[in-house]
């Protein structure tokens, strides 16, 4: 069993990853506008993150939430429905995404599955290049150990990004996939990553 991260855990990780901002530069290969997403059919998290690796900003962010009397297929097209909205008001040039790799059941899987793919379908449709990530690897980025529990993830971006607030969960875990994808955008424009783009 994963030993719990602690406050001093959280404290170290902060310290590795903070670094004062830089000015923003538009020119520079490894300064992104990424849309990232945290599927699911009830509630999709989501955030705008601008910059690079070392200076991210939060643009935006908040969670898809679907009430539990709709149908599978109408919290789909909702899902997309606003995620084209969300694509056409901060106009990202990227977009990371959350993978499926561990759930409990056949019928999780399944709606995962179908959650990412009406993500991808407004993603793709934009036209915006998508990059996968693993659960493990996104809390492994920003805190400093794969088994770390949402709160931290949440605490982690509250304090990476400067949030006057800690977001909710699944905006927090969106956030979390931005600052993977920068990372490793970051490490790819120096050569030391391979590209993840699906």
């Amino acid at each position: 069993m994963p030993r719990p991260v602690s406050a001093a855990d959280l404290q170290a990780a902060l310290a590795r990853r903070h670094r004062p901002a830089k000015p923003s530069n538009h020119t520079s290969p490894c300064h992104q506008r990424v849309l990232a997403i945290d599927p699911a059919l009830r509630r999709t998290g989501w955030a705008v993150i601008e910059g690079g690796a070392s200076n991210p900003r939060a643009l935006a962010w908040g969670t898809i939430t679907n009430a539990a009397k709709l149908s599978t297929a109408a919290c789909l097209v909702e899902i997309h429905r606003q995620l084209v909205e969300i694509i056409g008001n901060h106009r990202p040039e990227v977009c990371a995404i959350e993978s499926t790799i561990f759930v409990q059941s056949m019928r999780t899987a399944i709606t995962l599955g179908m959650s990412s793919g009406a993500c991808l379908i407004a993603a793709g449709s934009a036209g915006l290049p998508i990059f996968q990530y693993a659960p493990r690897e996104i809390k492994q980025a920003v805190v400093g150990r794969g088994g770390a529990q949402k709160s931290q993830v949440a605490f982690m971006m509250r304090s990476l990004l400067g949030l006057r607030e800690t977001p909710a969960a699944d905006a927090a875990d969106a956030m979390a996939v931005a600052i993977t994808h920068l990372q490793s955008h970051n490490a790819e424009a120096i050569g030391t990553s391979p590209r993840r783009r699906l």
